[in-house]
Order: structure tokens, then sequence, then C-alpha cells
């Protein structure tokens, strides 16, 4: 049996991870609801949250280059903040990723009950069994699945794009074309100035799963070459797929147009006059949740077998099979995903709420361990070993703190956002609770607690990348 994980992802398949983590279903339907809010302005809160997880990802792409480790989020929060915040983060990130693994399995399952007769709760299953096998045979199977299913979603953008631009330039056949709706329906900012920030609590969100390249980098053939070109080009896909889609979409149709609302893209489609646009962009938003799906099983792995590795979790999840795949860490957060499955049909209004609100805020926690874990990693590789140091963190440590302020800011203002506030406090509540356990962790556990782990080097034939 192989005792650590195997380097089966390719160049492309790390190419489309990047991609395929910054686009999710969020984006087709999730956006109706930032564009109500902003107005024709969702732009702007989509471009300015796009710059803030730009820099989060290149500070712990800096990290990752220098030191490429599996489960990168949780063990630099371990090498510069201690036992206690590798095990708060990794058990906080394990969580949200099961959790949406079922929610990611109910949304597919309801998206196939248009189109299949069988009861949601047997689709839901039926996704859940594919998508782990898919995870148990190898990495790489994981990334070819990830290739093709990114492949689709973004061929998706770009028609969108393409045909969206005739439309609006006045070179599709009955198109009005024109910028007024930019301004027509109570001008670009209707809702005023503080809508923009407002919009950009709910937008930060949606580029969760932009960080899932720096986790495969341990299992990548090129780590260093491949974290950077997967967060150096992190800007250009959020302008292309995010900023340029959605500045589209308010330009077809009115802002406050009740179809944004419920489903932007399709309504934008219908108004260009694509035939079965409904029809086509379903089938698109279901490729997005199977690829979700798909990540989360991979990433709650993958963070389980680190938090196993260091005496965090039970130490009978970190064997491998014969593939280098580590089975029983999938099949539990398979089997813990189940809770939200049946939640969803048991207590849709109340468990499962909760179990949504409650991974609601855990990405800015994670990213704020990120801007504190780059800091003093910064400082200790600069005394230590600065060669390591092929790709940097812009500004640093000035723009580190700013975006530490940015997220700090971004959590204040939640707390007094009426329907903001209750996923702030039931996020609140799960990292206390995972906080809660490491004394127990520490005292009763049979491995003492590490804060130094294992490096990962890539091979000498193939050298990091310098900086982008």
């Amino acid at each position: 049996m192989p005792e650590t994980l195997r380097t089966g992802l390719r160049r492309r398949h790390m190419t489309m991870l990047a991609i395929g983590g910054a686009v999710g279903a969020g984006l087709f339907v999730g956006s109706g609801a930032v564009i109500k809010t902003a107005g024709p302005a969702a732009v702007l809160s989509y471009a300015a949250a796009g710059l803030l997880v730009l820099c989060v990802l290149r500070a712990l792409g800096e990290m990752v280059v220098a030191r490429p480790v599996a489960g990168s989020l949780a063990e630099y929060a371990r090498m510069a903040l201690g036992p206690w915040a590798g095990f708060t983060i990794g058990w906080l990130y394990w969580y949200l990723y099961v959790i949406l693994v079922g929610a990611e399995a109910v949304a597919g399952a309801a998206i196939l009950g248009e189109w299949i007769p069988l009861p949601q709760w047997t689709l839901a299953a039926a996704l859940l069994v594919v998508m782990t096998a898919v995870n148990l045979v190898s990495v790489r199977s994981f990334g070819e699945f990830e290739f093709w299913f990114a492949s689709i979603k973004v061929a998706a953008i770009l028609v969108f794009l393409v045909l969206g631009g005739l439309y609006v330039a006045g070179a599709w056949p009955d198109a009005t074309g024109g910028l007024g709706n930019l301004t027509g329906h109570g001008g670009f900012l209707p809702n005023g100035p503080a809508s923009v920030f407002a919009a950009i609590v709910a937008v930060m969100f949606a580029f969760g799963g932009t960080e899932i390249p720096t986790i495969a980098a341990a299992e990548s053939r090129e780590p260093g070459r491949a974290v950077a070109r997967a967060t150096g080009n992190v800007l250009y896909r959020v302008a292309l797929f995010y900023v340029l889609s959605i500045l589209l979409v308010v330009t077809i149709l009115p802002w406050n147009d009740a179809r944004v609302l419920t489903s932007p893209f399709v309504s934008a489609l219908d108004r260009v006059g694509v035939p079965a646009a409904g029809t086509l962009m379903q089938a698109v938003i279901l490729t997005a949740v199977l690829s979700v799906l798909n990540s989360a099983i991979y990433v709650s792995s993958r963070m389980l077998y680190v938090l196993t590795r260091n005496g965090d979790a039970p130490a009978a999840l970190v064997r491998l099979n014969r593939r280098g795949v580590p089975v029983r860490a999938i099949l539990l957060g398979t089997v813990a995903a189940w809770g939200a499955v049946v939640a969803s049909y048991v207590s849709p209004d109340a468990v499962f709420k909760f179990l949504m609100n409650s991974i609601g805020v855990i990405l800015a926690f994670v990213y704020l361990a990120v801007a504190f874990s780059q800091l003093r990693l910064r400082a200790r590789l600069e005394r230590e070993d600065p060669g390591s140091l092929t790709y940097r963190m812009w500004g640093y440590p000035y723009l580190t703190w700013l975006v530490v302020a940015a997220l700090l800011a971004v959590l204040v203002s939640m707390a007094f956002m009426a329907e903001q506030r209750s996923q702030l406090l039931a996020s609140a509540l799960s990292l206390a609770v995972a906080a809660a356990v490491y004394p127990l962790r520490r005292r009763y556990g049979r491995t003492p607690p590490v804060s130094e782990v294992p490096v990962l080097t890539h091979r000498q034939d193939e050298p990091f990348a310098g900086n982008v």
C-alpha cells in the first residue's frame, strides 16, 4: 500500500479545477439576488469581491509554491499559528464541504426530478453513489470528470457571452441593442452606493472553490507551476465569467425585471430569442452542480486525510488503497453528507436551513486564517529559506493586512444586515464548536499535537514557476 497520495493530476486537470472552482451554480442562479440588491452596479460588487478573493489566493499560492503540502489550508494554519489553528481550520473546512456534498446532491436531484419521474431522495442517492465511485477510482478519475464538467461550464458561458454581446451590439436578429437598461431604471446605482457593499457580502462566498487547486497541488506533478498558473489566472476568469456575463444580463434585461431574480441567464437568453433556453441552461446548471459535488467529495476526503495524518482524526482513516486513494476518508465524508440529505427532506425549513447557514461564513474564517498564516510564514521563510519564495504575495505585508481589514469589515457588516445575521451567528457557532473540541483532542488524543508537517517536494527536473 502507498504511504502518500499519488501525483495523478496533470496540468490540464489543474487548469480546469481552477476554472471549475470559480464558476459554480451560484453564478447561473444566485446572481439574481445580487442584481436585485445592487441593480446594474452588481458588476462592481463582483469585481470588488473577485479582487479580494484574488489577493487571498495569491497569499495562499505563495505558501503552496514554497511549501507544497496536502491539505494546505489547515497545514499552513498549523505551521504559522499552532496545532489548535490547524485542527480548527481543518475540521471547519471538512464540515463545509461535507454539508456541500449533501446540498449539491439535493440540488442535482431537484433538477433531475423535472426529467426523471423518480422520488428526489432516490435521485440524490444515485448522484452520491456515482460521484463517490468516481473519487474512489483514482485522483486522475476525479480530475478527468472535473475537466469535462468545467469544460461544459466554460463553453456555456462563452456561448452566452457571444450571443449576449451580439444582442447588445444590435447585430442579432430583432435586437434592440443599446445600453439603456444600465441607467434607465433608477440609474446605475438605483439602491445607493451602500447596496454595492451589501452585495459584496453575498458575492464573496460565490467564489468559494477557487482555492481547490491549492488543495490538489500535492497530487499534481507540477505543484508550484500549477498553483502559480491557477491563482495567477483567477483575475481574468473572474472578469470574463462573472463581471462580463453579469454586465450582459443587466444590459439585456432591466435589473428590476422579476425574471432576473428567478433565473437571470435563462431570462436573458429568452429575451435574445434562443430556442429551448430554459432546458439548455438547466442542463448546464446540472453540470455545475455535479462539478461542485465531485469537488466537494474530493476536498472533504483530502482534508480528513490530513487531519488523520496529524492525529486530529481516527488513525484508521489514514490508509490509502493501491491507487493512493484515501477510501475510508471519502466514504466517511459521503456518509456524513447523508445527514444533510435526510435533513433536506425531513426538516427543510429548520434543520437543513440551519446546516446551510452554519457553513455560510466559514470561508471568511478560512480566508482570515490564510492571511494571518501568510504574514507569519513569509517572515519565517525570508529568514530561513528566502530562495523558496519564487511566487510572492503583492505588497507584503500591507496588502495582506488590507485583506484582513476587508474580511473583518465584511463580517462586521453582516451583523447589521438582518438577512445575513443568521448566517454569521450559525457559522460563528460552527467555529466555536470546532475550537472548543481542540482541548479535548489535546488531552485525550493518542497522538500529541504537532506544529510542523512533512513537506512534499517537487521533482528536481520540474522547477517551480517564478513570479507571475
